[in-house]
This record gives structure tokens, C-alpha cells and sequence, in this order.
């Protein structure tokens, strides 16, 4: 069966402020490669690699620049452009000329789900759904899409973030759906909040008697929306990622214990550097205690510096700091230079292009 993939990575991530002014929330990396990417990466692993990606004028180019034409992930990519934000059943629209008369697996690019999709595509391709969504348990129902199910797993309501949950199964932003899906779309209305709304069309499949079936996820999902689940999604790769591996130059007086990853010509002088860690290319350590569930991107300087499970994007500096930094996320090309000493814990969300000083 030939089967396309739908990658919605067009949202403004405002919930990443002040990280996502001046860059794509899908491109942040987790374990130094970008979200998004985990996603292509699942969904080739699944034999799907006619891949359209859904952008917005915002950050489109950003997110074609760093990702390319597929052939990297031994896929076809095609870039979609929804010009303004109107909601997912609305990217499915904008997408329908790509799509076709194709079945097709849809991926919010903001996602990391551990599962691997082979069995929910299998089971969609057998028993001939118009649409299989992709469940998880939640302790917030309000926050999310929620489903009701029947005792044979079929899906008898949908709702968006309801004030009293009849469950507590959230929509994960994954779905499988047949082409009967356009028909639906095609006479949706928009809801109160201006957007043609996915849930809506699921449950209109539902009304019209189409086979709509829901399967639970076995393993973690997160959305990386915001900097406390980035740094978690952050934690769980890095714990989940096998082996140490020093591409770069380690001098003597340096201390590595666990799994630390070290990229092509980066630097560490002089350091202790506590695994799991990832350091990417170009680097240099210097002076510095590295911490576990700590990824550094390429091109970034750190000298005097104590850090722990924190994640720094690259080109950024980082220099005699009399503070540790815990759980912060520095973006591109910030500076965090010292001021007298003041010794205390600190806690950072930056943007790119910043210039702090600590005094």
C-alpha cells in the first residue's frame, strides 16, 4: 500500500518564548538533533518515505535549510506551506494536493513518542480504518484532545480540552487516516477558537459509521513544548542513548565517567565531565564540571563554568560563572559572562542572541 506521511511543523512556539522569536520550535534539538528529525526518523523506520512537511512563512525556510530534500533520512521530502495558523484539520487541506487519494500517517513535529509506529501502521493497513489515533493516559485531560472508547477499542466521542474529561486518554498528535478523511474536512465548520479542528473531523468519521479504532501507547510521549518538557525529553534520549564516543581531543587532566559523547575537533581541557552528556563539534570545555542530562550543540565555548542537566545550543559562550546553572536552556549564540562573585544556583530559560551578565 502506498502510504504518505504528514508532518504538521508550522506552529510559532510560543511557549518556548523567547527561544523561538528567531528560529523554528521544531529545529531545537534534544540530544543535539532536532526535534523534528526523531520524527522523520520514526516514520521512515515504519517504511513511509513520501514525506510532506507542513511550514509556515515564519519559519519554513529555517526548517528547509537544516533539513533538506529527505535524502539524509532515505526519504522524500515535500514542503507545504500553510500561510496562516488555522488549525490541523486546516494543514490537512493545505496538504490535500500532496496527499491525493493516498491513506496517510499524520505526526505533530513538536512530538517524541517512544513507540515505534510499524504496529499502529500494520494494524490501520489490516482491518482497512478510515482513522486510528494514538492515545496516552494523562494526569491534565483539560490540557488535551480527549477520547472515549468503547470496549472494542473504537472511538465513540472526541473532545478538545474539555472542562469536566470523560477520560483520561489524551490525543497524542499522531494519527492514521484513510482519504475519506477530505470529505469530512470539506464540510467542517471552524470552531470558537477560528480553526478547523482535527477532533472535530475525527469525531464526524465517528458519526458517519467509518471504522475509527484507538490504540494506547506502551511508552513515554512528550510534547517538547515548553523548557521543563524539552529538558525531560532531554533527559529520557540521553539515558536511552548507548555507549560513550570521543571524536574530539580529551587532555590528561581531564575526568569523563559514564556515557559522554564527544563530537569532531571539540576541545576539553581540564574537566570533570559526569555522563550521561552530550558535547557536539567544535567545541571548548575548559575548567569546567559538566553534569549528567547536559547537551552542548556545536561551536560553543564554556570556560569556568559548573552545569548540570541543562541544555546549551550552539555557538553559544558561557565564561567564569561563580554559579552553578541547573535545569536552564541557553540559546544560539547567548552570552553569559561574570560579574563579581556571588555564589548561588541559578535557573535560565535564554533566547538566541542575548547578552547576559551576572553581577
Amino acid at each position: 500500500m502506498d502510504m504518505k506521511a504528514l508532518i504538521l511543523s508550522g506552529g510559532r512556539g510560543t511557549r518556548l518564548r523567547p527561544l523561538t522569536y528567531t528560529g523554528a520550535k521544531q529545529l531545537v534539538p534534544v540530544v543535539n538533533k532536532p526535534i523534528l528529525w526523531y520524527g522523520i526518523e520514526q516514520i521512515v523506520a515504519a517504511g513511509i518515505t513520501d514525506i510532506g512537511i507542513i511550514v509556515s512563512p515564519e519559519t519554513g525556510e529555517a526548517i528547509r535549510q537544516a533539513t533538506g530534500d529527505g535524502t539524509q533520512f532515505g526519504a522524500q521530502i515535500t514542503y507545504i506551506l500553510q500561510s496562516s495558523p488555522d488549525g490541523l484539520a486546516h494543514a490537512v487541506k493545505v496538504a490535500q494536493p500532496f496527499l491525493q487519494d493516498s491513506p496517510f500517517l499524520m505526526y505533530l513535529g513538536d512530538n517524541l513518542i517512544r513507540d515505534r509506529l510499524t504496529s499502529f501502521v500494520d494494524q490501520f493497513v489490516k482491518q482497512s480504518l478510515d482513522a486510528l489515533i494514538l492515545l496516552k493516559q494523562v494526569p491534565n485531560p483539560t490540557a488535551f484532545g480527549v477520547a472515549v472508547l468503547n470496549d472494542q477499542g473504537q472511538v465513540t466521542q472526541l473532545l478538545e480540552k474539555p472542562q469536566n474529561p470523560p477520560s483520561n486518554l489524551a490525543l497524542v498528535g499522531v494519527y492514521l487516516f484513510s482519504p475519506t478523511i477530505h470529505t469530512v474536512i470539506e464540510s467542517l465548520k471552524p470552531s470558537n477558537r477560528g480553526e478547523l479542528e482535527i477532533t472535530d473531523a475525527i469525531q464526524a468519521l465517528v458519526n458517519a459509521d467509518k471504522a475509527v479504532m484507538a490504540q494506547p501507547l506502551q511508552g513515554w510521549w512528550l510534547d517538547t513544548g515548553k523548557k521543563d518538557d524539552l529538558l525531560a525529553a532531554n533527559q529520557i534520549i540521553l539515558d536511552e542513548t548507548p555507549g560513550s564516543e570521543i571524536a574530539g581531543h580529551i587532555d590528561e587532566a581531564t575526568q569523563i565517567s559514564g556515557r559522554v559523547r564527544v563530537g569532531a575537533n571539540s576541545q576539553v581541557i581540564n574537566s570533570t565531565i559526569r555522563g550521561p552528556v552530550a558535547i557536539g563539534q567544535n567545541c571548548h570545555i575548559e575548567n569546567c564540571f559538566v553534569g549528567s542530562y547536559s547537551s552542548i550543540a556545536d561551536g560553543v565555548r564554556m570556560v569556568d563554568v559548573e552545569m548540570d542537566h541543562s541544555v546549551v545550543l550552539e555557538g553559544a559562550v558561557i565564561e567564569e560563572l561563580h554559579q552553578r546553572i541547573v535545569d536552564s536552556l541557553i540559546g544560539r549564540r547567548a552570552r553569559l559572562v561574570h560579574s563579581p562573585k556571588r555564589p548561588k544556583a541559578s535557573r535560565f530559560m535564554i533566547g538566541d542572541d542575548c547578552v547576559l551578565e551576572l553581577t
